[in-house]
């Protein structure tokens, strides 16, 4: 078991279930730190999470949670304090990943978009912050590549992932001094069970590294910004093997 850095604290991620959150999620309890995780709709992939971040010899619990609605975030949080008893992470990691043409975009994609990706962290990180102020917490947001580059068929989530950049950055002026509040701008994950095509093949040649990102980079990312020094804040990091230099 390495170095247990996080012994004693308890984190919340949200869309904690699968994908890259799984893997932040299972990384924060290998750090020894007990987890809870939200999820909305992947119950099944959450009670699984539970189980592996419990062998890890953490405490864990699956909250349904929809981070769009106030009264839900509220109960949610809420629920991970009765839990632990704490509260020192927050990883507002929940999100909503669309393709679509600029000029197609629908009203109800545009907010349901933003509502989850740039609302959802807002709402989250407000309600956790009386508990995170007292034990001088940390929060990290999941932003993304298409945050910092614009990217044509995806205009609806850039700007939705640009904004959360920005209320980062706010939210370390507005938080300071007692709680620190980062950003992990990801470029292409290769994430197991999710389609790729041609793409997967085609990011990679352009990426310095030579190759796509995994959940693990992502997730060690995180677990930096949690255990790193608190006087780090405000700071956006692309996650990206140098492709957002192209």
């Amino acid at each position: 078991m390495p170095t247990r850095l996080l012994q004693g604290k308890s984190a919340l991620v949200t869309g904690g279930a699968r994908r890259i959150g799984r893997e932040i999620a299972l990384t924060l309890a290998k750090a020894g730190a007990d987890v809870a995780i939200t999820c909305r709709t992947s119950h099944s992939e959450a009670a699984q999470t539970v189980r592996e971040i419990e062998a890890l010899g953490c405490r864990a619990g699956a909250i349904e949670c929809d981070v769009r609605s106030e009264a839900s975030v509220k109960q949610a949080v809420a629920a991970a304090v009765t839990r632990f008893g704490r509260l020192d992470v927050l990883v507002n990691n929940a999100a909503v990943f669309e393709s679509a043409a600029l000029d197609q975009i629908s009203l109800e994609q545009w907010d349901t978009v933003f509502d989850t990706n740039t609302r959802g962290p807002f709402l989250l990180a407000r309600e956790a912050l009386v508990h995170l102020r007292a034990v001088h917490g940390r929060i990290v947001n999941i932003g993304s590549l298409g945050g910092i580059h614009p990217w044509a068929g995806h205009a609806h989530y850039c700007a939705s992932k640009a904004a959360l950049h920005m209320l980062t950055l706010t939210m370390a002026k507005a938080f300071a001094p007692e709680v620190s509040v980062n950003c992990i701008a990801p470029g292409w994950i290769d994430l197991e069970g999710t389609p790729t095509g041609d793409n997967a093949g085609r990011f990679a040649a352009r990426t310095p590294m030579g190759r796509n990102g995994t959940a693990d980079d992502v997730a060690q990312a995180v677990l930096f910004f949690v255990t790193g020094p608190s006087f780090i804040t405000g700071q956006i990091v692309a996650v990206d093997g140098g492709l957002g230099l192209n």
